[in-house]
Order: structure tokens, then sequence, then C-alpha cells
């Protein structure tokens, strides 16, 4: 009605209002509204802004949860629903996870560590245990081999390497760059892996043992027993790779390098880690421990006599 009488300013307002049966005071109302919005509708406008921000900040990955716990960490007080309601109203969404198949093989003739883990992936600091796996990501050029290596106490991708091949050398290069950017002590870290070849090699096992660290494994293609590890392909399948076609292996190793030492490590905040990144999830622990240490005060000289 308001359009026709914009468009059509001859026909006179009152007219118009009578043969629609709409009070005069209602459509000035409706006029004012326009002008001046209620501060409702000003709050609605400016927060949808800031979704529509952390949304694109995002790359389009978050939904409602993780923008809602966004604007919460920016202080901004808003209930769920109001953020689901405005990303609905301004078609916004996020991206639902698929499960990915597993890639490895097991050798029937090797010998098999046991399972230190038995589906209990917590950890109580860093460093206590690392879940590791492959996966493929498909290129124009041949398959791209992602090794992968996660720390289970802040869901951290602390190494990961890619190869044309899945041999056992991908898996020990990824390992031998865990173990040089992290500490490590001997004896306190546990290596979970499955059954498939690449993780029984001489190779690996051999420098685990150097290494002091305690290998264990779960069952190949079992999502119940390598639940962490394949829980990291998900999102990697689902936020970098889906939708995409990479001409070459050094582009898809490109984008790989851009999600996950670029978004997911620093800055994808999981509901896990209390909505926060791997990176802040294991900078607040080292603080909250150096918080807790009693402060050791240097002691009292004697005093000096003559």
């Amino acid at each position: 009605m308001r359009a026709l009488l914009d468009e059509h300013p001859h026909l006179g307002v009152e007219p118009v209002l009578r043969e629609l049966h709409i009070p005069s005071s209602t459509y000035y109302r409706w006029r004012q509204a326009e002008k001046d919005p209620c501060e409702r509708i000003r709050q609605d406008t400016e927060l949808t802004g800031q979704i529509r921000q952390i949304h694109q900040d995002s790359g389009g990955i978050y939904g409602s949860p993780r923008i809602h716990a966004v604007l919460k960490h920016e202080g901004v007080h808003v209930g769920r629903k109001r953020v689901e309601r405005l990303m609905r109203q301004a078609g916004l969404a996020g991206i639902s996870p698929r499960r990915s198949k597993s890639f490895t093989r097991r050798d029937p003739d090797a010998d098999l560590a046991p399972d230190l883990v038995q589906r209990d992936f917590t950890a109580h600091a860093p460093n206590r245990l690392w879940v590791t796996g492959l996966t493929m990501i498909p290129t124009l050029e041949g398959p791209l081999w992602l090794s992968a290596i996660r720390d289970a106490f802040s869901r951290r991708v602390v190494a990961r390497e890619t190869s044309a091949r899945a041999d056992a050398d991908l898996v020990l290069t990824s390992l031998e760059y865990a173990l040089a950017s992290r500490e490590v002590t001997p004896g306190q870290l546990v290596h979970h892996a499955d059954h498939g070849t690449q993780y029984t090699s001489i190779k690996l096992t051999t420098r685990l043992v150097r290494a002091g660290v305690q290998a264990s494994m779960g069952s190949v293609g079992d999502s119940f027993g390598n639940a962490l590890p394949e829980n990291l392909w998900m999102p990697i399948k689902t936020e970098c790779i889906r939708g995409r076609t990479f001409d070459t292996r050094a582009e898809a190793n490109l984008a790989l390098f851009e999600y996950i030492d670029g978004f997911y490590n620093h800055r994808r905040i999981q509901e896990r880690l209390g909505y926060l990144s791997p990176i802040e999830f294991e900078e607040k622990h080292y603080a909250d421990q150096a918080a807790a240490e009693p402060v050791k005060l240097k002691p009292r000289q004697p005093a000096l006599t003559c």
C-alpha cells in the first residue's frame, strides 16, 4: 500500500485508506517507523552487521552456536535464539560436516601395539596423547596424501605433512616435525594410530622407541577406537575441500596450509574447548598453570654486625 501511494500520489492518502479500511493513524505510524525505527529494530540491524562480519571472517563456516560464542567473547550480550533468527533472516548458515572414510590398510603379519587409549581421548595436559591418521585429497594431478598429528588435550594439529605417496616416510616425517616443535618428556607421551601398515612399519616404531614415546593402536576403520583422528578429517573435508577442484598437489597443499595453520589452530573455536581455538586453549592452560604456581621468595640475608 505504501508503495502504491508513493508511486501514485495523485490518488490521495485518505481516499485510499478509506477504501482499504485502514485507519490513517496506523498508516502514519508506519511512515514514522520507517523514518525513525524503534530501538529493537536498530539493535537488530547493528547486530546483523556484526553477525555477517563474523560469518564472513570464518569463511562462511560458523553457524549460530559459534557466532553466539564469538559475540559473547566480544562482550555482546544476546540470546542464541535471537542470533539464529537474525541469521535466518539474513540468509546466513554454517556448514554441516560429513564423515570421511578411512584410507589405511592393515598388515596381517605386523606386530601391533596395545590400545592404551581404549576410546578415552582425554588428556590433562599438552603432549600427553597425540593421535594421528591419514587422508587423501583429490587433485587433477593425482592424489595428495595428508598425514596429521593432533594433540588430544587442545585438539591442536601439532604437525602435518603431505606427499604423493601414502607410505611410512610420510608419517615418519610428520612425527619428526611434531617432536621438533613440541616439548616432549620421554615416557609421558602416547602416540595413537590405527593398524595401518604405515604405523606398524619398523621405521616408525623404532623412532617412537628412541624418542621415549609409547605406541598405541586402535582398529582400522573403527569410528570409536579412532574417533579423534577421524574427527579432524570432517572439518578439513567440509570447510576446506568441499566444492573445490585443485589442479595440482601444490594448490591443494597451499589450501591445507591456509586452513590448518591460518584458521583451524589459531581461530577456529570449538565447543569442547569452551569456545576457544586450540592455540588459545593451550595458552590459557599455561597461563593458569603459571598463576597457580606459588611465588618463590628469596631467603633474607642475615643482617651484618660490626
